[in-house]
């Protein structure tokens, strides 16, 4: 589950590290009204930036620093009135329905500091890199030697030697230092104690010297929060946090009967039962010249009705030109399956080549089920192997593809 930047940055206050000033907006008016407060409290410029569950947002215009009421106001009304672009979001875009209203720093060094699992080494590790305030990607990919990565022990956790001398080796100098591993050792307990898959400052800062801090300040200035869906049980308070409108509506609609969803960018539905047949399903599209247009799992105890859910959301999304159902049968019975694509044919309709593979327990039942069907299904057919259903959705889809075509130019 992911979070936004502001309660990101609340729950970094919560556990004892520095972040300015801040409050969130959700209309142009209390925009308006949280930067007066902080202008009022003799802050000279504040950052506003929307809230969204994407990067890029610098560079499309949604972060703006501002230093007057009407600057405040102009950049609050082009944010709510405009969807943010970015190279994370598409060209749909994203709507914007918060702000985060800060104080802005002034910076002299930025850096990167982050907590994640690293699944080679099967622990989480900190990972830290001098070069902060931009994507991490592009450094490890640039530059890999400037990204310091620090295994913690898996019971005692981030040591505080570890964190002092992390804090050396990125080139953190005087006093510092002890704020340095002090917000390390604070992240790491945050990152424990809320079951999370990601925590990340980027930045961390240092601000300029000055008469009450002659090394300057260290403060997170940007945060980020992932928590393992499967630890959330635990953790009602971190449920609340959950924003259902940043997330896919069809994803939702998984969620509500036990289907794994997430969409992608292809014309071809896929629905297969198990994630690592899912995942090899996608492949073997590919690898035929097609491009999955989904990623979904039903499981392995999917009831009818789920199963037939699982078609509804798949031919709702307007680009799915195909479907291919792969499954193979344990514990999902594949009489199961035949008779939900039956009821689906009945109920939502299949106006798309549908290409069926089925192996395992009860296929026999499933053969004889869908073979009765037939005529009430003529956009269906059988595959023998994975092979065969493979290369048949992406022969009917690019012909089905190309037919469209011929007739528009008519």
């Amino acid at each position: 589950m992911k979070i936004h930047e502001y309660q990101a940055r609340q729950l970094l206050a919560e556990a004892g590290i520095a972040v300015p000033a801040f409050a969130v907006a959700e209309s142009v008016p209390s925009a308006v009204a949280q930067a007066k407060k902080l202008f009022d409290a003799g802050i000279k410029e504040i950052v506003i930036k929307a809230q969204v569950h994407a990067g890029g947002r610098g560079k499309a215009g949604f972060v703006k620093l501002v230093s007057n009421l009407k600057d405040a106001e102009d950049a609050a009304s082009f944010m709510f009135s405009n969807k943010m672009v970015s190279y994370q979001t598409g060209p749909e875009g994203l709507v914007v329905s918060k702000l985060l209203i800060a104080a802005a720093e002034t910076i002299e060094k930025e850096y990167y500091l982050a907590i994640t699992i690293d699944r080679s080494r099967r622990t989480a590790t900190v990972i830290a890199s001098a070069e902060g305030g931009v994507e991490i990607e592009v450094v490890a990919e640039k530059n890999p030697a400037a990204i310091i990565k620090v295994p913690m022990h898996p019971i005692l956790g981030l040591q505080a030697f570890q964190a002092r001398e992390l804090a050396f080796q990125l080139g953190f100098t005087g006093k510092q230092v002890g704020q340095a591993a002090d917000i390390m050792m604070k992240l790491a307990k945050a990152f424990r104690d809320t079951d999370a898959s990601l925590v990340e400052i980027n930045p961390l800062v240092v601000t300029p010297p000055d008469a009450k801090n002659p090394d300057g300040r260290v403060l997170a200035l940007d945060a980020k929060f992932q928590f393992d869906d499967n630890a959330l049980f635990r953790h009602p308070e971190l449920s609340k946090l959950f924003d259902p409108t940043e997330e896919n509506p069809a994803e939702l609609r998984a969620l509500e009967f036990g289907l794994s969803y997430v969409a992608l960018d292809g014309n071809i539905g896929c629905l297969v039962n198990g994630a690592g047949l899912a995942m090899s399903t996608m492949d073997i599209v590919k690898l035929h010249g097609g491009e999955p247009a989904n990623f979904l799992d039903v499981g392995g105890s999917a009831s009818e009705e789920a199963v037939t859910e699982g078609f509804r959301i798949i031919l709702s999304d307007p680009a799915v030109k195909g479907i291919l159902v792969n499954i193979f049968g344990g514990i999902m019975q594949c009489d199961k399956i035949a008779r939900a694509i039956v009821i689906s044919a009945k109920n939502v309709g299949f106006k798309v080549p549908l290409v069926v593979r089925l192996e395992g327990t009860n296929v026999a039942a499933a053969r004889k089920i869908l073979a009765e069907a037939q005529a009430e299904i003529p956009a269906m057919q059988t595959a023998t192997d994975l092979t065969d259903a493979a290369t048949r959705i992406v022969a009917a889809v690019r012909a089905a593809t190309d037919s469209h075509a011929a007739m528009a130019t008519r």
